[in-house]
């Protein structure tokens, strides 16, 4: 009986240990794909939930894995707190294995978020303004030139997505020392554009938080190899 419970226990911590591996194997398997296939500077962070692992390796479907891509560059606008999780992924552990070069690996669906910095936010305002950026919105503040003058001027800005990236315009402005500037939005309004996010993520929506504007993103059917 003793020995039973040994030979049940060591089976125990073998499999838990081939459970361990074999997450390793595939998670670096998708990073190296997903680096490889959006042009990542560095692999991400990759981590596939779900205990235990094997259960999902053998059915060739896991159902969350978690990416963390972390800081990019696209189109040349600073991008932070790049992560995204994929629902759905369909990758046999013994093609991985036996023809990782052959087989498909694609993800049913991705959500995924990304923060447009405070600072980058700044570098794209218009010229002596000043963005502030928390929960309750985004403000800009700062002195507009108005012919030939410089005028104090402070908004709170509307925030909307486009195709491309970010628009934002004013609500609301309030001028310095009394003067009547015509149409001062003109002045205030701008855009941040976007290029493509990894996963072939689509925009939809924007939340002001702390430190930047956090955009949620979504893509369906997303293939993870060139």
């Amino acid at each position: 009986m003793r020995k039973l419970l040994a030979f049940l226990i060591l089976l125990l911590v073998l499999l838990a240990i081939l459970d361990r591996v074999a997450v390793a194997g595939v998670e670096k398997e998708i990073a190296t794909r997903a680096t490889a296939r959006y042009d990542l500077a560095a692999p991400p962070e990759v981590t596939v939930h779900g205990v235990p692992f094997l259960t999902q390796a053998v059915a060739g479907r896991y159902d969350e894995v978690e990416v963390k891509v972390g800081a990019l560059n696209a189109a040349g606008v600073r991008l932070s707190g790049v992560d995204a999780v994929l629902y759905g992924v369909t990758a046999p552990l013994s093609d991985l294995v036996l023809r990782a070069d052959q087989v498909e690996v694609r993800a049913e669906r991705v959500v995924g978020t990304v923060v447009v910095p405070e600072a980058t936010l700044n570098q794209r305002a218009p010229k002596g303004m000043k963005v502030d950026v928390s929960a309750a919105g985004l403000d800009v503040s700062g002195e507009i030139t108005f012919l030939g003058q410089k005028v104090p001027a402070k908004a709170r800005m509307k925030i909307e997505l486009t195709g491309k990236g970010l628009r934002l315009a004013p609500e609301k402005v309030t001028l310095g020392g009394g003067i009547t500037v015509p149409d001062p939005e003109r002045f205030l309004r701008y855009e941040v554009p976007i290029g493509d996010l990894p996963f072939g993520l689509k925009f939809t929506e924007v939340t002001p938080v702390a430190g930047g504007l956090r955009i949620t993103a979504e893509a369906s059917d997303v293939p993870l190899q060139d």
